[in-house]
């Protein structure tokens, strides 16, 4: 009996690794470009993001006040909701990859230019806002496995 439960698991687990091996990195791809069109789209109606203004703050002042939160807003509604659609669609997914980085490194900011934000009591406790903002650690390790893979894909 305890063998066949052992060899029934082990043909379960192995089913599941060829399902992994199949659709996990189709899946990662697509789980990340929800996550980018959603929070973009929210960011084209006004009071609907929770990261509006810190966005719009943190845009304003990366530009050195060339580019209004408002403006800045809009700006990144338009870059994150194109990062998640072409994501979801498998479209330039190299080239999306790079920007996604670069805009997700650019997330890490407030945490120097905008303290107050990102701490309740710094440097030690982290706001709600600032743990928003930390979680993005995983999301650029995600896309570094895409873009990983993309390379040896593309090496083959």
């Amino acid at each position: 009996m305890a063998e066949k439960v052992l060899s029934w698991i082990e043909f379960l687990e192995g089913k599941l690794l060829q399902l992994a091996n199949r659709y996990s990195l189709s899946f990662l791809r697509i789980s990340i470009g929800l996550v980018y069109f959603v929070f973009g789209v929210l960011k084209f109606f006004p009071s609907l993001s929770p990261a509006e203004e810190l966005a719009g703050e943190t845009i304003n002042l990366m530009t050195f006040g060339l580019i209004s939160p408002a403006i800045g807003l809009v700006l990144l509604a338009i870059i994150e909701s194109a990062i998640g659609f072409l994501l979801i669609t498998n479209r330039a997914v190299k080239l999306v990859l790079v920007v996604a980085i670069s805009h997700m490194l650019c997330t890490f900011l407030p945490l120097i230019l905008l303290p107050s934000y990102s701490f309740q009591d710094a440097p030690f406790t982290l706001s709600i806002v600032g743990q928003y903002i930390i979680k993005n650690i995983i999301l650029v390790s995600a896309m570094l496995v895409l873009y990983a893979q993309r390379g040896k894909q593309l090496q083959s």
